[in-house]
Parts: C-alpha cells; sequence; structure tokens
C-alpha cells in the first residue's frame, strides 16, 4: 500500500532514495589506498573510480529527468534501482581497475534515479511554496548517510575487504527496491508525452539555460558542491597517508566535517522561510568564501595539523548546508512543468564541475592539504562571485 504523499514515512523514503548517491560515494572512501594498492595503480588513477562515478551522474541526470516527465516518477526509479543493484555487484567482483571505473559509471546511471527522481517528487507533492523547507529537511536527513557511511566503510574494509563495501550496496539497492514497489505511489500528474521528443528536448533545456535566476542558482549550488567533491576526493589521502590517521579515525574525522553540513542544513529549514532563499544563499556563500581562505592559509602555518583541516571544511560545510537546498529549490520549484528536466539539468552542472574539481585535486596532489584546501578555497570563491553577480544584475 503506498505511502500517504506528505507522511513522514514518504519523507523518510525520499531520504533513502536521494540518501544512495551519498552513500555509493563516502562509503568507499576509506578503501581508496586499499583500491590503489590492490590494483597497482596510482592515486590519479584510483581517484577516477570517484570522478567517472560523478560523470555517470551528470548525464545520466539529462536522460533521467525528461524520462520521469514523460513515463512518471515510479518507473524510472524502480528501473534505476535494478540496475544499481547490478552494477554493485560488479563492482565487488572487478578484477582489474578498468572494469571497477566502468561498473562505478553504471552504478553512477543507476542511483542518480533517487536523487533527481526524488527532487521532483518533492516538487510534485509540496509544489514551490513549501518545496524549499522540504528539501532543506531532507538534506539534514540525507547528511548522516556521509557522516556514518565512511565509519561502516571502514569497518567493513578492515573486516572484510573494500569488495564488502559494494556487497552493501547492492543488500541497500535490493532492499529500497521492494520499498518502493510497494510503497512509492506516481506523483507525476503533469506527465508530458513529448518530454522526449529531440525538439521538446532541446527547447527545455534552451529555455532553462537561457533563464537568468536558473543560471545563478544552478551555479551557486555547482560550485559550493564542488569545493565539498573536493574535498572528499581528497580527504582520505590527505588525512590518512599524509597525516597520518587510521582509517576508523578517519571515519570519525569526516563525520566531524560533515556536522558542519547537518547544521547548516538545519540552519536553513528553519530560517529559509523567514529569510527568503536568496539571503540564505548570500550568507552561505560569504561562509564559503571566508572557510575556504582561512582553510588555505593556516596550511602554510601549521602543516601537519589534522584539526587545521576538518575544522575549516566544518565551516565550509555549513555553507554547503545553507546553499544546495535553497538553490536547488530557487531552480526547480519555478517550472513545474518540467520540473524532472530542471532537477536534471541542475545536477548535470553539479556533477560535471565537481567531477572537474575532484580530478584537479588528483593531479596537483602532493601529499599535503595545501593542493586540495586551495581547490576548495577557489570553488568556494566562485560560488560567492557568481551569488554577487546575480544581485548586482538586479540592482
Amino acid at each position: 500500500m503506498p505511502f500517504p504523499p506528505k507522511s513522514k514515512y514518504m519523507l523518510a523514503l525520499i531520504i533513502a532514495l536521494v540518501a544512495t548517491g551519498p552513500i555509493s560515494t563516502d562509503m568507499y572512501l576509506p578503501a581508496l589506498p586499499d583500491i590503489r594498492d590492490a590494483f597497482g595503480v596510482t592515486t590519479s588513477g584510483v581517484q577516477l573510480t570517484l570522478s567517472v562515478f560523478l560523470f555517470g551522474l551528470a548525464f545520466a541526470q539529462l536522460i533521467l529527468g525528461p524520462l520521469s516527465d514523460k513515463f512518471g516518477r515510479r518507473p524510472v526509479l524502480l528501473g534505476g534501482l535494478a540496475l544499481y543493484f547490478v552494477a554493485s555487484i560488479a563492482c565487488a567482483m572487478a578484477t582489474t581497475i578498468e572494469i571497477l571505473i566502468l561498473s562505478r559509471f553504471l552504478q553512477a546511471v543507476g542511483v542518480c534515479a533517487g536523487g533527481v527522481v526524488g527532487r521532483a517528487v518533492v516538487r510534485d507533492i509540496h509544489g514551490p511554496g513549501e518545496a524549499a523547507r522540504m528539501l532543506a529537511y531532507i538534506a539534514s536527513g540525507i547528511a548522516v548517510a556521509p557522516l556514518v557511511a565512511p565509519l561502516i566503510g571502514g569497518q567493513l574494509t578492515l573486516a572484510f575487504g573494500w569488495q564488502s563495501i559494494f556487497w552493501a550496496m547492492a543488500v541497500i539497492a535490493l532492499v529500497l527496491f521492494f520499498i518502493t514497489t510497494s510503497a512509492l505511489g506516481e506523483s507525476n500528474q503533469w506527465k508530458k508525452s513529448d518530454a522526449l521528443n529531440p525538439k521538446r528536448f532541446m527547447r527545455n533545456y534552451s529555455l532553462l539555460i537561457k533563464d537568468a535566476d536558473y543560471r545563478s542558482f544552478v551555479l551557486a549550488s555547482a560550485l559550493n558542491f564542488s569545493g565539498l567533491f573536493a574535498f572528499i576526493s581528497g580527504a582520505s589521502f590527505v588525512l590518512i597517508e599524509g597525516l597520518g590517521l587510521d582509517i576508523e579515525t578517519f571515519g570519525f574525522a569526516f563525520g566531524f566535517v560533515v556536522v558542519g553540513f547537518m547544521v547548516g542544513a538545519q540552519i536553513s529549514a528553519r530560517f529559509t522561510k523567514r529569510i527568503g532563499l536568496e539571503r540564505m544563499i548570500e550568507i552561505g556563500g560569504r561562509l564559503a568564501i571566508i572557510s575556504g581562505f582561512v582553510g588555505v592559509m593556516v596550511q602554510f602555518i601549521f602543516p601537519h595539523s589534522v584539526f587545521l583541516v576538518i575544522i575549516p571544511m566544518a565551516v565550509y560545510l555549513c555553507s554547503v548546508g545553507l546553499i544546495l537546498p535553497n538553490a536547488t529549490a530557487g531552480a526547480i520549484a519555478p517550472h513545474q512543468d518540467m520540473a524532472g528536466a530542471a532537477s536534471a539539468l541542475l545536477g548535470f552542472v553539479q556533477m560535471m564541475m565537481a567531477a572537474g574539481a575532484g580530478i584537479i585535486v588528483g593531479k596537483v596532489h602532493d601529499g599535503t592539504p595545501i593542493p586540495m584546501m586551495t581547490v576548495v578555497a577557489a570553488c568556494g570563491f566562485l560560488g560567492w562571485f557568481f551569488t554577487k553577480r546575480k544581485k548586482a544584475n538586479e540592482a
């Protein structure tokens, strides 16, 4: 029997579906050095399993969004979960880094259905007025995933090896598939029969790109998220290899950073309705640039301090919690008739920029936190710059 659309059970299911993306990204972070050694590749080589995952998320969203606009949210979501299950098993059984990279790409295509369809379902159910507040609450719930995923991944790696992480992902996919089958009704009441028509396909994306407000929200979200992914991409190598943390302690350090995101998302959920989503994004942008700048500067003074990596990053993630749910709602809410496409294009830009940030971190990594923190700071500054530019153009 389907859950009532606005019930706490539906909210919990959407959180679980959207959280599969962060789980798939963060659970295997503690195992990256082990995976690198197992396949005999370089640090930048194993980081391709992260960047390719994001490329898969990016391109799949461009298709899955319009698919859900045409056929409905439910069938697209179930198909994605089925692919996620198969690809997770392929990751666990990979015998070369090339197979693992390809399997990660397919895993991303499947798992992204949870994110892009989940955001569209929120828009379907709650409408533009409540979408920002609900997305902030969902972001707070999702924050638990990156908080606990590295801890679980570290324990699985120590006890059973890195392959066990992907077996765990397969179990998650299977459980969510069966729950979604019985609990999620169809929320798309505005199905577009021509959503996949090439002309409409291009027209929708063209209209979105020409919308100055949409572009501003997308850039604020994508650049801020890219700073987060720069940290995700480099954290295990900086903290475990560069600064000497063991796998278990790394999980706790990563969790401390994620608490910053939870704080930001909670503030957003409580105060966005009162002060407005654009004001919240502006505050988040200022916090991002300050924390990014401080995070770089302290590395030149105290280059071997774990605390002076994780504390600025926790503050930066607070800015992510302020910006992401509000920028997402601001981008999607005005586009009721193509919410799937709006969500998909936002996710595409976000993931492509984040993948680029991850590749840069892998290329410039020198064993110290400075390259990683510099990329984070650059992303924070650019996000702040574009939000300021928008306001200047409106003045």
